[in-house]
């Protein structure tokens, strides 16, 4: 009973440790976790005992999402499945080396640590992350655990628990295992007990020595021929008991290794009134040290160079001296200050100022015991300063301005900020910024002047009369600025339009004595669709108070770029604009296609602007023996259809030309690389060029968006599904037998005609019982057709059911005498009974309504029927 006790306070124990290691595990996205993070999960609670399930389970109770744990649970078996289990490799490590450990104890680790928020602070309070020190202790990534498997200590002192390997070697081998026994003695074969507890190692050693030379003879002597080792195996655990300001104070076990830094790492390091610098240790009810953990932190010193035992007890007490640093030093928060030390000591354990502090005095709020005082310390103070408990030392900053600056910008070849020296003037500080520009506007410059109050002076500056020795030069003062502008800053930016068929049309800018060719040469040239005889400048009108918007200019400009007119030689002028039109005689091909049973399927091109149905068939050799003209239909695009702009044509065309430039040859000739890089260019101009046209207004794309926005608006229409292709119905038959009749469309681009074979069934859809296909028979009409789709449900709506030909057109049921008359039914047709509106049935409430009202009415009438008697 009392080992299954204890397998059950055992079990709990690692239970709770690892509930409480799942404290913050709701907001853990599986997805966002690496496969390495994962795997040390696995190590972790495969450490503590806890199998798959276990794990997974109490992930749950902690508040971790169902989806999140069954992602878990499949990235575990994932690693399982496609690495080996941990297991394996735990237990292929375990047979590399015997490792030490530590007897009667397991650590615990936090086996979600991996799986924690980012900020490894982020459960201490404000005040806390402030105290110098108390990081240390809560620092995730930092581990305090003692290293097991350093080298033996000499001064290690032995102690019950302790396991000894003993090693004879040389003219006798010999190997002992032996564990030091609560008496402190351990015991050998053919020697007996020897008494080492207590005892450093080399103590130990030389008595375990003296003791195997009663059996090995060669130990002793002056001229021994064989030798001993003794090494530490796994280590005993040793009772600490942390009281004081601690977070968690008590009595832990911890391994004999261990420094007083371990044992406060395990209480959670001192509370927020805890000590830092007087953490007290004693042994044996004595004092046996004092540790600064200052001295760690500023100093690097690690432990201290003590190891504890059983039975030691360390008291954090509370804190004596703290008090506080703010601004710009490098690490501001709160300090513990031992007796005796100055402000320069604070400066130190703060790291110093930060480049943005003004060194030369402190501003130190002081408690006096009845009210607060401020006190300056200068700089030359600072280590004669002591502090106080209380203390709040303000650090303050530089002032965010300059001594000596002064700012040149403008038409400068390198403009910028200087230093200001004495007697410094203007023409000084152009030079300083190696002169001016060709453009420079050195007629007026503008100063401006920061005055002793900080209000803003503008002086005009002469330039060139300065630099020239004309005038005197100005004394320059802080903080001043001297602009020099451009010429160009003071006039409107001069640019230059065309439009139209060139290759690139667009803005440009302007220069002298440019004309017309020259701008088209800009644009890449006429496009083929271009007409050289119409050519159009429109120029700006000033000065001109009679109405007159442009002035417009007609010139003609052949294909080598030679201007002909009476203006022909007159340079443009800023901001005209030139278009080129289209050559009225400039058509691009147009397709069609024939689908399904004609002799010759697939694209024509459109011959001629009336070219109608009838001409298509008989180019694509008319309709097969397995044709059923009465379906054919012509698929048509409507005023909604994008079509493709020349642009984009012109680019996938290109885009073709360059994928087949040599593709049967091995390597590319020098001339197709020349084409490629050419064909690339034109690819991005004329992407370029339909960009900038598409911004033009639409007259098909502003008639749709306002047939969509009258959808939006008028309630009950809701969205209206706009489609790009309609189908039209035909009847092949009459237009074969009367080309260019009225039944004879003229022919879009885009059309398909399309011609099925001979149709058979008649399809039931909608309101039946039953919806399926019918063959067809000529005798049946349309109720027989619902027949055999199980007649119609009790939502029919009858009276509106209608058909849909093969060839497109629509029938609907029509009424006469108060009886349907259904329409005729032909192969491929397609019936479609619709459904009844459904009906808000009338409330108790109307009914009454109209009740009340009807009597209303009756009383009313009976009132005037005997008023007239």
């Amino acid at each position: 009973m009392k080992k299954l006790l204890f397998v059950i306070i055992l079990f709990t124990s690692q239970f709770v440790v690892f509930a409480q290691s799942l404290s913050d595990i709701q907001n853990v996205k599986v997805d966002n976790l690496s496969d390495a993070q994962i795997e040390q999960l696995i190590k972790r609670a495969e450490g503590q005992g806890l199998n798959e399930q276990q794990m997974l389970n109490m992930a749950a109770e902690r508040g971790m999402p169902a989806g999140e744990v069954a992602k878990l649970r499949q990235r575990i078996n994932a690693l399982r499945s496609g690495g080996g289990s941990m297991q394996q490799q735990q237990q292929g490590t375990t047979r590399q080396g015997q490792l030490r450990q530590v007897q009667g104890m397991g650590i615990q680790e936090d086996i979600f640590d991996s799986l924690r928020k980012s900020d490894p602070y982020y459960d201490l309070s404000p005040t806390q992350k402030k105290i110098f020190g108390y990081k240390l202790f809560h620092n995730r990534n930092l581990n305090f655990n003692p290293s097991l498997n350093v080298p033996t200590p000499q001064g290690y002192t032995v102690g019950g628990g302790d396991q000894l390997l003993i090693d004879v070697y040389g003219a006798s081998q010999q190997s002992y295992d032996v564990t030091v026994n609560p008496d402190g003695r351990i015991f050998i074969p053919n020697v007996g007990p020897i008494q080492v507890g207590g005892s450093t190692i080399a103590a130990a050693s030389s008595r375990i020595r003296t003791a195997l030379t009663r059996i090995y003879s060669g130990l002793g002597g002056s001229n021994p021929n064989t030798f001993m080792d003794i090494r530490l195996g796994n280590i005993r655990t040793v009772s600490i008991s942390l009281v004081g300001e601690l977070v968690r104070p008590g009595t832990y076990t911890l391994p004999s290794f261990a420094s007083p830094f371990n044992a406060l790492f395990s209480a959670g390091g001192p509370n927020e009134n805890g000590s830092f610098r007087h953490i007290q240790i004693y042994r044996d009810s004595k004092l046996l040290k004092e540790i600064d953990i200052y001295e760690f932190l500023v100093k690097g010193e690690f432990t201290a160079p003590i190891t504890l035992r059983d039975n030691d007890v360390i008291i954090v007490p509370p804190v004596r001296s703290r008090v506080e640093i703010m601004g710009p030093v490098r690490r501001e928060g709160l300090f513990e200050m031992k007796a005796g030390e100055t402000l320069e000591n604070l400066i130190a354990f703060a790291g110093g100022f930060s480049s943005q502090a003004y060194r030369e005095r402190i501003t130190v709020t002081r408690k006096t015991g009845e009210e607060m005082r401020v006190e300056d310390v200068d700089a030359a103070n600072f280590a004669a300063f002591f502090s106080q408990d209380g203390d709040t030392y303000r650090v303050g900053e530089i002032l965010n301005r300059f001594e000596n600056r002064v700012q040149i910008t403008g038409a400068l070849m390198r403009p910028g900020t200087f230093a200001l020296n004495p007697g410094m003037g203007v023409r000084d500080l152009v030079e300083r910024a190696q002169g001016l520009r060709e453009d420079a506007f050195v007629n007026r410059a503008t100063l401006y002047r920061t005055r002793g109050d900080f209000s803003l002076e503008i002086l005009p500056v002469d330039i060139k009369a300065i630099l020239n020795g004309e005038v005197e030069d100005i004394a320059l003062r802080r903080e001043d600025v001297l602009n020099i502008p451009s010429i160009y800053d003071l006039r409107e930016e001069f640019y230059v339009k065309i439009s139209g068929e060139v290759n690139r049309p667009g803005a440009f800018a302007f220069g002298e004595n440019m004309t017309v060719a020259d701008l088209v040469l800009k644009a890449g040239g006429f496009k083929e669709s271009a007409t050289s005889s119409k050519v159009e400048i429109a120029r700006r009108v000033k000065d001109d108070i009679s109405g007159k918007l442009a002035e417009i200019i007609l010139l003609d400009v052949d294909r080598n770029l030679k201007v002909n007119g009476t203006r022909a030689l007159e340079p443009l002028q800023p901001f005209d604009h030139v278009m080129i039109r289209r050559s009225p005689g400039f058509q691009r091909e147009q397709l069609v296609r024939v689908d399904g049973e004609a002799f010759f399927p697939g694209e024509y091109a459109i011959a001629h602007a009336d070219e109608r149905i009838s001409d298509l068939v008989k180019r694509a050799g008319g309709l097969n023996n397995y044709a059923y003209p009465k379906g054919a239909t012509l698929i048509r695009r409507n005023e909604f259809y994008k079509e493709p702009t020349e642009d984009e044509i012109k680019a996938e065309t290109l885009t073709k030309v360059k994928a087949n430039i040599s593709r049967d040859s091995l390597d590319r000739t020098e001339s197709d690389k020349i084409l490629s890089s050419r064909i690339d260019r034109k690819i991005a101009e004329t992407m370029a060029a339909d960009k900038e046209a598409r911004r033009s207004i639409d007259a098909e794309d502003f008639r749709l968006q306002s047939i969509m926005e009258l959808g939006e608006s008028q309630e009950g229409i809701g969205e209206i599904q706009i489609k790009d292709t309609e189908l039209i119905g035909i009847n092949l038959e009459v237009i074969l037998r009367n080309p260019h009749g009225p039944e004879d469309l003229i022919l879009k681009e885009g059309d398909v005609l399309s011609i099925p074979r001979e149709l058979q069934t008649v399809r039931m859809r909608g309101e039946v019982l039953y919806p399926t296909s019918a063959r067809y028979r000529e005798s049946a009409g349309f109720k027989q057709y619902i027949s055999r789709a199980g007649g119609f449900t009790e939502k029919s709506r009858r009276g509106r059911a209608y058909v849909i030909y093969a060839n497109g057109d629509v029938q609907r049921t029509r009424k006469y005498l108060f009886v349907n008359v259904y329409p005729r039914i032909e192969p491929g047709a397609e019936i479609i009974v619709p459904q009844k509106p459904e009906r808000e049935r009338m409330s108790p409430q109307a009914w009454i309504g109209i009740a009340t009202s009807m009597a209303t009415l009756a009383l009313l009438i009976n009132n005037l029927v005997n008023q007239n008697r």
